[in-house]
């Protein structure tokens, strides 16, 4: 059986596909998705329910019809655009860029996804326009997230080869993601935080430690942070984290919960927690920083075209840097 490749530049065409005898008793989804390997199944079973698809003519719409070996497959392929979303004009600031991915170094302030409020000025929107073709891919090539402000690197795909292997990736844990957080208090040493996580109870808006053992195992996550002190200063700590796993407000949430907030941070942080004896410049940028103090500093994965294992790291943005250079005049001043 020959391997299709179905990119932007084919996304509507007629395939006629010779099942072989080594297939008898497999489902057609399978088979399916042994013929178009960079699609994901949920594609092809929509396919197969759309009436896109002929076993010997017949058009068969259950993804579980189990074939016998010798059929001709008959496949209407369709790339659908994935969303209603707009291309806008937004600049983006592209780290690194190939035929397969796109880096980019996002910054503080720009949503990722549309959402209620934020329809046509995010990340998203700025991709479609640079990048038209993405609008085939589920949405629009982006495989992880970073929160609105949280400043870093995330990455791309641009093709669905590219989109499928990269979230087999993600789901595997294959990714390095390194962050630099600031917390408030003193962090002796490194640790592992394993705590699970789900969404808080009261506060929808919220995600939140989940004791499954309490009863709550249905709506807990296996939630797993590494971290190791970077810095540490009178009532901070410059901490490097790197993530096992993926979810939602997933340090700002373990750090809060160690009583070690980040700084800055609006949702999850205590408020007014502010430092003795400040001088009054610090006190003026220590309350003007109103973001959680979190930077995704470095990304690493296996190429999914060259099977090359490649790593980027962007520099720390400025408003987290004037807020480091402060607290270290401020905690020489106080010793």
């Amino acid at each position: 059986m020959t391997k299709s490749s179905l990119t932007e530049q084919h996304q509507s065409k007629h395939e006629s596909i010779q099942v072989d005898n080594s297939s008898a008793g497999e489902r057609l989804d399978k088979v399916l998705a042994l013929h178009f390997p960079d699609l994901s199944r949920s594609r092809l079973q929509a396919w197969i329910k759309n009436d896109q698809v002929k076993v010997d003519a017949i058009i068969v719409n259950k993804p579980k019809h189990k074939l016998l070996g010798g059929e001709v497959l008959e496949v209407e392929t369709t790339l659908e655009d994935q969303g209603e979303w707009r291309a806008v004009e937004l600049e983006i600031n592209v780290h690194y860029e190939d035929d397969s991915i796109l880096i980019i170094n996002k910054p503080v302030g720009l949503v990722v996804h549309p959402a209620p409020g934020h329809y046509d000025d995010t990340l998203v929107n700025g991709l479609l326009f640079h990048y038209p073709e993405l609008r085939k891919l589920p949405r629009a090539g982006i495989v992880h997230r970073l929160d609105r402000d949280t400043s870093g690197i995330l990455v791309v795909a641009k093709t669905a080869e590219a989109h499928n292997h990269l979230v087999d990736q993600l789901q595997q844990r294959a990714f390095s993601r390194e962050y630099l957080a600031l917390v408030h208090g003193i962090l002796v040493a490194g640790d592992t935080i394993d705590l699970p996580m789900g969404r808080h109870p009261v506060s929808r808006k919220k995600m939140a430690v989940v004791n499954p053992i309490a009863g709550n195992a249905s709506r807990s996550k296996e939630a797993i942070t590494h971290f190791r002190v970077g810095e540490k200063f009178a009532q901070f700590t410059l901490v490097n984290v790197k993530l096992e796993t993926g979810r939602t407000h997933q340090i700002r949430v373990h750090f809060s919960h160690l009583k070690h907030p980040l700084v800055g941070d609006q949702l999850y942080g205590v408020r007014n927690q502010k430092p003795k004896n400040m001088s009054d410049k610090f006190t003026d940028i220590f309350d003007n920083f109103r973001r959680q103090a979190l930077h995704a500093k470095s990304l690493g994965l296996t190429h999914p075209k060259t099977g090359e294992w490649m790593q980027w790291e962007c520099d720390t943005p400025p408003d987290m840097l004037e807020l480091m250079d402060a607290i270290r005049i401020h905690d020489t001043s106080s010793e």
